[in-house]
Order: structure tokens, then sequence, then C-alpha cells
């Protein structure tokens, strides 16, 4: 990693993990495998924090533990890239394994549990779905019948572009605004 940390894919270390690292491959890789509008891809980093915003929208008092649990759901893909869903099911358990193992020690890094309470993984999943949907529609030349369809119309939000712009950014504002966001929960934490 950039900071100089090793990190051990096959037996993870929270304490090799470092928020800049996740940051900084996070805003570099591509959603949609960068298959969308824009001049730059947009970005997991970005798609961190819409899935952070919809968590907060659609549980509003959701405890900043759990908020920031949402900033990070996608962490593991700092080391591993974005695979799209298709192709991790293909990979098999192996991958989703060792995408855990990640995910845990990073959890614990940033003094959460290495699993997440079933509530919690179900509310991120849905905001997951969600940003899914809305990335979809705006930035991934998807029709709102083919989004529906494949991501089902988000619940419980308004769609309407104005509440949720989705503009990719070059990495370097996409690594900050992550950054930017994570030490306001961190610092936040009740």
């Amino acid at each position: 990693m950039l900071s100089g940390r090793r990190l051990d894919l096959l037996d993870p270390s929270p304490l090799d993990v470092e928020i800049e690292d996740i940051a900084h491959g996070l805003s570099r890789v591509a959603r949609w495998n960068g298959q969308t509008e824009g001049d730059w891809a947009f970005s997991v980093a970005q798609h961190c924090l819409l899935v952070e915003e919809l968590a907060e929208r659609l549980a509003p008092g959701l405890p900043v533990p759990w908020r920031l649990a949402a900033l990070l759901h996608d962490a593991p893909e700092y080391v591993v890239g974005d695979l799209i869903s298709p192709f991790k099911a293909a990979v098999g358990l192996d991958y989703k394994a060792l995408e855990q193992r990640l995910f845990s020690a990073i959890l614990l890094r940033f003094s959460l549990p290495a699993r997440l309470p079933a509530t919690v993984v179900r509310l991120i999943k849905r905001c997951d779905h969600a940003a899914a949907y809305l990335e979809a529609t705006q930035l991934a030349g998807f029709g709102e019948q083919e989004a529906r369809r494949l991501f089902k119309r988000p619940r419980g939000l308004s769609l309407d572009r104005t509440q949720f712009p989705l503009q990719p950014l070059p990495p370097g504002e996409a690594k900050a605004a992550y950054l930017a966001r994570f030490e306001t929960l961190n610092q936040n934490p009740a």
C-alpha cells in the first residue's frame, strides 16, 4: 500500500489497514467498469458516499457507527477492485470468504464489530441497491424500466435528480470527499 503497509490478503490484519489507502484506492476504482457518462469514471468512493447518505435519509438518527459502516461497505474493493455481482457469483465462495475476511479486518480497524448486526446489513444492502438504481439511470444509460427490473425502484426515497445529482469526480476530489466524510463520522462516534 502507498502508506507503506503490507496487507496479507489471505490473513488481513486490522493493523495493516489505513483509511488513506482505502480512500486512495476507492477513488480510482470505477463503478460500472467505467461505463458511465462524464469525463471521469464514477468511483467506488463516490458510491460509498452515496450509500452513506442514503442510509442517513432512510434511517434518520441512524447511529454514527452504522453510518461509518455504510461508508466502508465496499472498502475491500480498495484491494480487490469492483467486481460485478454476476462475476462474484461465478468466482464462488472462496472470493466471498476472502472479501469477508478483509471487510472484517477493516471494520475492526475502525472500532466496529467484525460482523455487523443483520438489521444494519439489510439497511446497507437496501441503500446499495438504491445507489445502483440512481447510478444506472443517471450515469450508466439504463432506462427507468430496466433499472426497476434489475435493481428495484427504491422505496421511501424521492428519485428527483435534484435530490441526488450524480456527477463523476476526478480521483483526487473523490478521495478528498471520502476522507472528509470519514473524518466527520470518526470524530463524532455518538
